[in-house]
């Protein structure tokens, strides 16, 4: 785990402290999540539901919820008491699928850029990660790569859509595609879907398993911290077939065992929100982004806007950098904002070289200022 050691993250954000900058770096918003979510935790604190050990895979009442949602915004039908696991945070839950699935030495295929935590928790199983490049500047998956790629000791397929770094959302004929090439070589899924509520205008959030034939080699990955803007409290799940959600408990209670009983209760309110939440929900983070794209690229900075997630991306050389760590490295001193370079999210750092992610899950007039001290450094 030597390569895993320390995390951009980490380092960008603490250079935001000493420097009084704008953290556009680190993906968590600056306002909580609704309100009534929030009384919800401390009625359950203070009501003594929670407060000690809930089951190990989670409480029955968040289980079945979690099941009801899959069934309310995707027609998946699931048992909430075989099939759904919660975990802390989406994070434990893509690692304990993934010691769940992958022996020593099983390769793990995934699209680069990846959010990092992927290659930790692929060295974590033993298994070797082969990265498949999303086609240059467009970011869209490549089937035709990925089949490429799959040699006879490749398990599994880490997929994640809306894609976290680039914002793109893969479409049903990309999806199709892709579950072509995974029938093909009978692979193992798992689909990292924790930004499927922040999705924009004309684009769909088409969960993997719906795919036909994938829901019985599929887990699916959800985020209580992403679609409820509550990361604290770290509360992700995964779903899919009894089996592979067997596998996936057995490892995921040797991690943490259970965690944030009180926090459990309050995201079965938070996911029988109404309509409306999830539409203001999205709609909101749509004028952020929109905020933020169009202020980079008024300043001359190449920006990919994002179909979903929180973050966008820009292109660096236009405005005098080689690559993104350089410019990353500098812009805190020269402009009192933090963002994150693409190569941490390849093991080819060439290919994500002129590359920079930043994150639009700020309010308004924290966005405002980052372009106003950017348009000082480059305007």
């Amino acid at each position: 785990m030597r390569e895993h050691a320390s995390t951009v993250f980490g380092e960008m954000s603490a250079l935001a402290v000493q420097t009084g900058s704008v953290n556009l770096g680190q993906g968590f918003p600056d306002t909580d999540g609704p309100d009534v979510v929030k009384e919800s935790a401390i009625r359950a604190i203070r009501e003594g539901r929670g407060n000690q050990y809930p089951p190990a895979h989670g409480i029955p009442e968040l289980r079945r919820a979690i099941a009801e949602h899959q069934s309310r915004f995707y027609g998946i039908e699931i048992d909430g008491m075989t099939d759904v696991v919660v975990a802390t945070g989406a994070s434990e839950a893509i690692a304990a699928a993934m010691l769940a699935l992958v022996d020593e030495g099983d390769e793990v295929v995934l699209f680069s850029p990846w959010f990092d935590l992927y290659a930790a928790v692929v060295s974590l199983a033993g298994g070797t990660r082969i990265e498949v490049p999303l086609i240059a500047g467009a970011f869209r998956p490549d089937a035709g790569a990925l089949r490429a790629a799959i040699t006879p000791r490749t398990r599994l397929l880490l997929l994640n859509s809306p894609h976290n770094p680039t914002g793109s959302v893969f479409t049903r004929a990309e999806l199709e595609a892709i579950a072509a090439v995974v029938a093909e070589h009978d692979l193992w899924v798992i689909s990292d879907e924790a930004y499927e509520h922040l999705v924009y205008t004309g684009s769909e959030h088409v969960p993997f398993a719906t795919i036909p034939g994938m829901a019985e080699r599929t887990v699916t990955i959800g985020s209580a911290g992403k679609s409820l803007s509550m990361t604290g409290w770290k509360v992700g799940w995964a779903t899919g077939p009894t089996d592979l959600v067997a596998a996936v408990r057995v490892t995921r209670q040797h991690l943490s065992f259970v965690s944030g009983g009180p926090f459990q209760w309050a995201v079965v309110d938070g996911l029988a929100l109404p309509d409306s939440y999830w539409a203001s929900f999205r709609d909101g983070l749509e004028r952020q982004r929109d905020l933020l794209c169009d202020g980079l690229a008024s300043l001359g900075f190449p920006t990919t806007v994002p179909e979903g997630t929180y973050f966008a991306t820009t292109d660096v050389r236009p405005m005098g950098y080689a690559d993104g760590w350089a410019f990353c490295r500098d812009l805190p001193r020269r402009a009192g904002v933090v963002a994150i370079p693409h190569e941490v999210f390849h093991d080819d750092p060439d290919a994500g070289k002129p590359f920079v992610r930043w994150a639009f899950c700020k309010r308004p007039a924290i966005l405002e200022e980052a372009l106003t001290r950017l348009g000082r450094a480059f305007g």
